[in-house]
């Protein structure tokens, strides 16, 4: 009998801090999930398995806890890399990508080929000086310790070539896999009447503080809001419903792995941000027929939002754009968009395609 040669990613490596409801943790288990199932051997570097992701951990991953939340307790990921010997290191998203500089500068010539997902803006308006030149100069620096990158959409590409000065070849576009959808019936707590919904981290980066206050200047004031999520400002946000005596109308639902029901019955899903990636619930929204407000917080955003017919797009803090905005989706003369298909449901073996080809080119650079 004739047994099947490994393919030259066998061992993928990569790394997560918690497991506490953030995207890009969210995307990786279900890469990892898929790249399982073809038979490859995934380790992950874990500060803490803590969270409400740590449910969806898919069986056969074999997890390096470190027991501790801090950032700096993932810099062990050189030494794992030396000592496991994997044939690919796998950085999810920006924010990790500092550990894989440590990587490339500790384990030099003997690192193996490092690809890291681009999961957010690398616009920042956020950023004022002097951490906007400061971030800029970081952001040219990864070509020297990144091997390939991969944008999650083709406009995020772009923009990755100009903010990185990144050789376009060293550049992947490849969408985040689909979600995940239990299929379960509406829940019983679900409003009734006009709703609109929120899904996203519970951080300063979303501006769900915007939404909020939006909800006392539309015109139908009996409609319900629901954010679905979990994170740090939950306590202000909740103050700031209460002062603006919304508690009966505005619900802050916390983190669910399905909010496929919620959206479904929805007159929008909503997104507040400051700055994105490519907003996974945007794409979940329109696959289910429901339109879109969100904020011009990523190129991608356009990118999914391609005609007005799927939903509308606002400039970050124009409050009067974004109270139009949710009138034009509330108003009962509304038509609803075709459900629109997400890409992803290759993401898997795309990424697989990819680990392979770089260790093989890596490999046959070495036997010259």
């Amino acid at each position: 009998m004739t047994i099947a040669a490994a393919p030259p990613a066998a061992h993928i490596l990569s790394l997560a801090q918690t497991f506490r409801g953030g995207g890009v943790e969210r995307s990786l288990l279900r890469l990892t999930r898929d790249w399982l199932a073809a038979d490859r051997q995934v380790t992950l570097l874990l500060g803490q398995r803590d969270g409400p992701l740590a449910a969806e951990l898919p069986p056969g991953i074999r997890i390096i806890e470190r027991g501790s939340a801090a950032f700096r307790d993932l810099g062990i990921l050189p030494a794992i890399a030396r000592d496991i010997q994997p044939d690919v290191i796998f950085c999810p998203g920006n924010h990790y990508t500092s550990i894989a500089g440590l990587a490339k500068l500790q384990l030099g010539t003997g690192a193996p080929p490092i690809i890291a997902k681009i999961s957010n803006a690398l616009a920042r308006p956020d950023h004022v000086f002097p951490l906007a030149p400061a971030y800029r100069w970081w952001l040219r620096r990864h070509p020297g310790f990144i091997d390939h990158f991969v944008a999650m959409s083709p406009a995020m590409r772009d923009e990755a070539i100009v903010a990185m000065h990144a050789d376009p070849n060293r550049i992947s576009v490849i969408a985040n896999p689909a979600p995940f959808r239990t299929n379960s019936a509406p829940p019983a707590d679900l409003p009734k009447g006009p709703l609109l919904v929120g899904v996203g981290r519970l951080e300063p980066q979303k501006r769900w503080d915007r939404l909020i206050d939006a909800i006392k200047l539309i015109d139908q004031q009996q409609v319900a809001l629901v954010i679905i999520g979990e994170g740090s400002t939950r306590s202000a946000l909740t103050a700031q419903i209460a002062r603006l005596g919304l508690c009966n109308r505005v619900t802050l639902m916390g983190y669910l792995s399905d909010p496929s029901p919620y959206l479904a019955a929805a007159n929008a899903a909503v997104l507040t941000s400051d700055f994105e990636g490519v907003p996974a619930v945007l794409r979940e929204a329109l696959a289910l027929g429901t339109p879109v407000v969100a904020t011009e917080s990523s190129v991608a955003v356009r990118e999914i939002v391609a005609h007005p017919g799927l939903g509308s797009i606002v400039p970050r803090g124009d409050q009067v754009a974004l109270v139009d905005a949710l009138n034009r989706w509330l108003s009962p003369a509304a038509i609803r968009p075709a459900p629109v298909a997400p890409p992803g449901a290759d993401s898997a073996k795309a990424y697989l395609a990819l680990f392979d080809r770089l260790v093989a080119d890596r490999r046959a650079g070495f036997r010259e």
